[in-house]
């Protein structure tokens, strides 16, 4: 028995009196309790040094006793004596322990805090609390003036809360040099904590603790090399076998089993296996965090069946269970691990360390000898690191900086920990306290900070409590914060899951797990009103709700309440339950707990986190595109707790200060009248906006401003209201079309200098239409005349405007003015000049209307013609671009071509003849050929081309070509000039052309005769080759209308030659005696079939009547002739057997080409003349037979391709335009001289021909043919 020294110093407050009154006069040690021979060794050491370390074996007493020997040494007196414990229920049974050995009149000053439980009282003198209480009591009591004496117990555990403290407690006893500290270890590491301490002492109490055997049995494997269902099960189950075979052959029980665990599951599970493996009779209990308080009281309570303990870690150390004599280690257990990487608190399971082991080792052999069983080898716990790492070096330090920041503690890295976390962790920390918005860059708190540091909860809860007060809804979050700050009340276990999930279902938000803590609470608080004490109890066990953490909610809630209200933080009293308000305020404190869906069960989070939701979420089966969540661990995978539904933007609002903007795509919005850009927003790597529509001025002003003037003012897209930029545009557009015709890049000056324009003379504010108005009010001048161009501010040099007229903008065409477009492009179709013209008056146009309708392109166009020349014809022309300059003024625009006007004065200079074929296939830049947009009357484009022929082709039918569009035929067909039934001229002369039409195109059509057998008809036509072929028909037939005498002499005679030569006759000519006559006609008028007045034709009639008889007999002797000759050649082709068979072939077919069906009418008097010639031909090449030499043969198969492209040619084209009907007649003879040319030499052609001429002609009427 020892009494307690008395304090030197006098109480001066009645809660150091009350404290004194309470102290025990007399102190007694237990002296089985290794601790208490050291007593008063202790005693002088804590007397005469500020810190003493006390180093224990397990079982030694010290945690109990070392209290009392404060007390002796006088401590307790002047301030409480805390005592600090890392978990509550050892802070609680410690305490009752105490109070019970001092005694019951002393046992009113031994109080005990642990969260949210306050038990003590004015009197106490010594508090047991949790060293997350002394942490939070040094907020309000930097200097921890309350006490004179702290007791950090079971250090060696180096959790979090214990390093702060070391660290804290380092600082402090510079300042408090009358405070004692005592350091409570295990004796491991002990130096650690004393150089910690400038070299404190150290005090080393053995255990009190019998012999242990350790025993290593390996989990073995299957001889097949797999493992079994469940191994570890298995193991510990054969380890119990073990155990009890022992006992039964000492021949009594002498202890409990524990058995360690990493996990819960572990436990349930090995539960099971034990029950089923019909153990001898034993009580098997689960020992865990989360279990049910009335549980966790079990395993305390004197009992008389032997038990089987299964525990996690929670049993290493500070707890002792009661009883065990034996212990079973799987050698693993459940570390909490902060991943940097992916920001997770991670939970996996790991081996622990040889400290851990020897710890679990320590709980047996406390009664009796004991017997620690490790399923792991020898070889496998030497080989494991000595201590497990310290929290500090596994765990965010957010709590703890902001704490330092809160108590002015300094840096975290000049701290003094026990250890200097690693540098990475504190930046973690830092960066978590940037996210909450609790620091600045610098690392100051900012005004957030500073009320959460205040604030008794983790730094992620305290900023949702700031955020909710804000937007209002303090009440509800609170509710939520405190229920998260808690082990969820719902019991669900694997034996009641489907029980709890119904009992449950009515507190189950369908969009939000948070919000199910609203309605949990509210339902637990109706009944709470209106229950007893014992009722409620009931409630909640058939709700499976625990009761006492259902309290504990409660007590958190009012504890944060009374918090909040000490910070001055309105809105206590609003209960809104605004779901996206609340949910605001939850992400401000989760931004490293957001994500979208990826794939059908996961989702991905900030940083490109990947996980899944619990399968107790509300959405863990639901498509909800984006969710914040509740903590996510990492087991096997990462588990996220809890889930709600929330909209991205939400996210943007509450994280300002940390979301990453992305601007790209600035352009002008001519809606806006401003730049706007697209802006994706995102959060860690996780997009929340991919796509936004923003201002781009507020991004950067500088470049929306230069954007604004470059397309907006400049492209005339911006202020069109304004007179300044409507007169800007159109001088720039009249500027754009000079330099498209003049095709040179350099008359109008650069974009850039437009620019330049612009920024001269505004200022750096406009950047849109809005603040460009605003400026020009200010400056009184609203329409902008300084902001006007001029000529000069646009051209670069003055020829430009010289040039100008010979690029007009309409031409004069068929007494219509046509548009004409010009475009500088040469990627476009339309590069170059273009005409448009309506589809009305496409028949009349001729090609000399297109190839002087822009002047400014004949001189390139001739230069270019003349230089596509073959060389032999070029080089009399040279030098070309001096020749074209003297050409010029000879070349005559109006009924001619450019062609035929470019062959003339090339002929009058140079005295070089050339033809229109010789320009037929020379190559034009297409900017050189006019092009020809046909338009609907109501302005539609319909074609468009460089060839006037093939436009008229498409959109004209034959008909049309004849009398033009079916609508103009209609409009017509009324004209004055139009007849019908004429069988003599008409008394008015027929003019060459006339004007018709009264809208707004003004058509040319051309009057002309048409042939109706019997009678003549008045037409007008819209070609005028068109009409003077029908005209000459027409006055042919007049003339016959109106020479009966003549026209029967002749009809009589050439009946008589057809009766004569029936036989030699061609049988597909019925009409051989009217085609006769036509002939005689049209060749007895001649040229005097175009003639236009009743004087002219009466006077060519007279003329032609004197001719016909002679024509008539001349006609009759050449067919004769030809017939007869005919005739020969085919019977010398029959009696032809030894002559090639390509050459009977061969000519064959020249004479069925020559004497086809009507070829009197088809070829006309003037190819008949040329028939003898021919026919000679044929006749010398086949009296050549049967030698005919091996040119023969080749000129014949040359001859057979060449008549093979024309047959070909001829099926190409439909309706064939008047040029290509003349140069496939054209050709198809020159084919005819040809043969004379290589046949019979001797005999002359009518026109000069070879291969080459013969390919030329090809070459005009096929580009003539892609043309139509």
């Amino acid at each position: 028995m020892i009494r307690p020294k008395n304090s030197a110093s006098t109480p001066h407050t009645s809660r150091e009196l009350a404290r004194q009154s309470c102290i025990p006069s007399t102190l007694n040690y237990p002296e089985a309790l290794p601790v208490s021979a050291k007593a008063g060794e202790l005693c002088e050491l804590i007397r005469s040094h500020q810190v003493v370390i006390v180093a224990g074996d397990t079982g030694s007493g010290k945690t109990t006793q070392l209290p009392k020997i404060c007390l002796q040494a006088g401590r307790g007196r002047a301030g409480i004596i805390g005592h600090t414990q890392p978990r509550r229920l050892a802070a609680r049974a410690v305490a009752t322990r105490i109070a019970h050995e001092v005694g019951p009149e002393a046992a009113r000053g031994v109080g005990s805090q642990v969260r949210f439980d306050d038990r003590t009282r004015p009197e106490t003198f010594l508090k047991l609390m949790t060293d997350g209480i002394l942490l939070a009591e040094i907020q309000s009591d930097p200097l921890l003036r309350a006490y004179d004496t702290l007791i950090i117990d079971e250090a060696h555990e180096r959790s979090l809360n214990i390093d702060f403290l070391l660290g804290f407690l380092r600082q402090l006893i510079d300042r408090r040099d009358d405070l004692k500290i005592l350091i409570t270890s295990a004796t491991i590491d002990v130096d650690k904590f004393s150089a910690h301490f400038n070299n404190a002492p150290i005090v080393t109490v053995e255990g009190r603790t019998f012999p242990v055997d350790v025993r290593y049995k390996p989990i073995e494997v299957d001889d097949d090399g797999g493992r079994q269902e469940d191994p570890q099960a298995a193991a510990i189950a054969e380890s119990v076998r073990e155990i009890l075979s022992f006992d039964k052959s000492q021949g009594h029980s002498s202890g409990d089993i524990l058995v360690f665990l990493p996990s819960e599951r572990e436990i349930r599970d090995t539960a099971t296996y034990l029950r089923k493996a019909k153990l001898a009779s034993l009580d098997i209990m689960p020992l865990y965090g989360r279990l049910q308080h009335a549980e966790q009281e079990k395993i305390f309570a004197s009992h008389s069946k032997r038990r089987v303990v299964l525990a996690t870690n929670v049993a290493e150390t500070s707890i002792t269970v009661p009883g065990v004599n034996y212990v079973i280690d799987t050698g693993t257990a459940r570390i909490s691990r902060y991943s940097l990487q992916n920001k997770v608190q991670r939970l996996p399971i790991e081996s622990i360390s040889q400290a851990s082991a020897n710890q679990r080792k320590g709980r047996c052999g406390r009664v009796a000898k004991g017997l620690c069983i490790r399923l792991y080898s020898e070889q496998d716990f030497e080989s494991r690191p000595e201590f497990t790492d310290p929290e500090i070096l596994r765990t965010n330090l957010a709590a703890v900086i902001l704490r330092m920041l809160s108590l002015n503690l300094g840096s975290i890295e000049d701290f003094p920990f026990l250890e200097t976390p690693p540098r990475k962790a504190v930046n973690e920390g830092h960066k978590l306290l940037l996210e909450l918005n609790a620091i600045t860059t610098e690392r100051r708190l900012t005004a957030i900070g500073k009320k959460m540091a205040r604030l008794p909860s983790d730094p992620r809860y305290s900023r949702m409590l700031i955020e909710a007060d804000r937007l209002g809804v303090l009440g509800s979050v609170i509710t939520i914060v405190s229920g998260l700050s808690i082990q969820d009340p719902r019991e669900s276990y694997a034996d009641n899951r489907q029980l709890a999930a119904e009992r449950h279902a009515q507190y189950k938000h369908p969009d939000s797990d948070f919000m199910s803590f609203l309605l949990l609470w509210r339902s637990f608080e109706d009944q709470r009103q209106t229950l007893s004490q014992s009722s409620l109890r009931k409630y909640c066990k058939k709700q499976l709700l625990s009761f006492m953490r259902m309290r504990e909610w409660r007590e958190v809630h009012r504890q944060l309440r009374l918090a909040c209200e000490g910070l001055g933080l309105r809105g206590l009293q609003q209960d809104d339950e605004d779901y996206a308000k609340i949910h605001k305020s939850l992400i401000a404190g989760s931004l490293n707990q957001l994500a979208r869906k990826s794939e059908e069960r996961s989702y991905l989070g900030t940083r490109n986190k990947k996980f899944t939701l619990f399968g107790s979420s509300v959405l863990s089966r639901s498509s909800a595109k984006w969710i914040m969540t509740g903590d996510q661990i990492e087991t096997s995978q990462v588990f996220a707790t809890q889930a709600a539904k929330i909209n991205p933007e939400w996210i943007e609002e509450v994280a300002m200060h940390m979301v990453k903007r992305e601007s790209f795509d600035p352009h002008w919005s001519r809606k806006r009248q401003e730049i706007m850009a697209y802006e994706k927003v995102h959060l860690f790597g996780l997009t929340l906006i991919d796509r936004a529509l923003v201002r781009f001025a507020p991004i950067d002003p500088d470049a929306a401003r230069a954007l604004f003037i470059r397309h907006g003012l400049v492209t005339g897209e911006a202020a069109r209201d304004l007179l300044c930029v409507k007169r800007n545009t159109a001088l720039i557009e009249r500027m754009e079309k000079l330099e498209d015709k003049l095709r040179r890049p350099d008359v109008l000056v650069s974009e850039a200098a437009i620019v330049e324009f612009y920024e001269q003379r505004l200022p750096s504010s406009v950047c849109s239409t809005k603040t460009l108005k605003n400026w020009l009010t200010k400056q009184g001048d609203r329409h902008g005349a300084c902001l006007e161009m001029k000529e000069e501010d646009l051209l670069l040099s003055d020829e430009a405007s010289t040039l100008i007229e010979q690029f007009p903008d309409s031409a004069a065409i068929q007494r219509n003015e046509l548009q004409i477009n010009y475009l500088f492009d040469p990627s476009k179709q339309s590069d170059g000049a273009t005409i448009d013209v309506p589809l009305a008056l496409l028949a009349q146009l001729t090609p000399a209307d297109i190839d002087w309708a822009v002047p400014g392109i004949v001189r390139e166009k001739c230069t270019a013609l003349i230089k596509g020349l073959p060389k032999a014809t070029r080089k009399q022309l040279i030098p070309v671009n001096a020749f074209v300059d003297e050409l010029m003024p000879l070349l005559t625009p109006g009924s001619k071509d450019l062609i035929d006007s470019l062959c003339s004065a090339i002929s009058q200079l140079r005295k070089v003849a050339l033809s229109r074929s010789d320009f037929t296939n020379i190559a034009l830049l297409p900017h050189l050929n006019i092009k020809i947009r046909v338009l609907s009357a109501e302005g539609a484009e319909l074609g468009l081309e460089t060839s006037l022929t093939s436009l008229k082709n498409r959109f004209l039918s034959g008909q049309q070509r004849e009398a033009g569009t079916e609508e103009q035929a209609e409009q017509e067909a009324s004209h004055p000039l139009e007849q019908r039934g004429l069988k003599l001229f008409p008394n008015e002369r027929l003019p060459e052309k006339t004007e018709v039409g009264d809208g707004s195109v003004r058509l040319i059509r051309y009057p002309a005769l048409v042939d109706d057998i019997d009678s003549v008809a008045v037409r007008l036509f819209p070609e005028r080759e068109q009409a003077l072929a029908s005209h000459r028909l027409g006055v042919r037939r007049l003339a016959m209308l109106n020479s009966v005498q003549q026209r029967n002499a002749l009809r009589k005679s050439f009946t008589r030659f057809a009766n004569a030569h029936a036989l030699s006759l061609i049988a597909d000519s019925p009409d051989f005696v009217d085609d006769c006559l036509s002939a005689c006609y049209s060749e007895a008028l001649g040229e005097g079939a175009e003639c236009r007045s009743e004087a002219d034709f009466s006077e060519e009639l007279r003329a032609a009547k004197s001719r016909l008889v002679t024509l008539g007999d001349r006609l009759a002797a050449l067919l004769e002739q030809c017939l007869v000759t005919r005739l020969t050649l085919r019977k010398q082709l029959q009696g032809l057997s030894s002559g090639p068979e390509y050459l009977q072939r061969d000519v064959e077919g020249q004479l069925a080409g020559l004497f086809g069906g009507n070829f009197v009418r088809n070829h006309g008097f003037s190819r008949l003349r040329e028939y003898p010639r021919y026919l000679e031909a044929i006749t010398i090449r086949l009296s050549k037979a049967p030698f005919m030499g091996p040119r023969d043969e080749s000129e014949t198969q040359w001859l057979a391709s060449c008549q093979y492209r024309l047959q070909s040619l001829h099926a190409q084209t439909e309706r064939p335009a008047p040029q290509l009907v003349r140069a496939l007649d054209d050709l198809r003879w020159l084919l005819e001289e040809y043969r004379v040319s290589v046949f019979a030499q001797n005999l002359k052609t009518k026109v000069s021909v070879s291969p080459k001429r013969v390919e030329k002609a090809f070459e005009a009427a096929e580009k003539l043919a892609v043309e139509t």
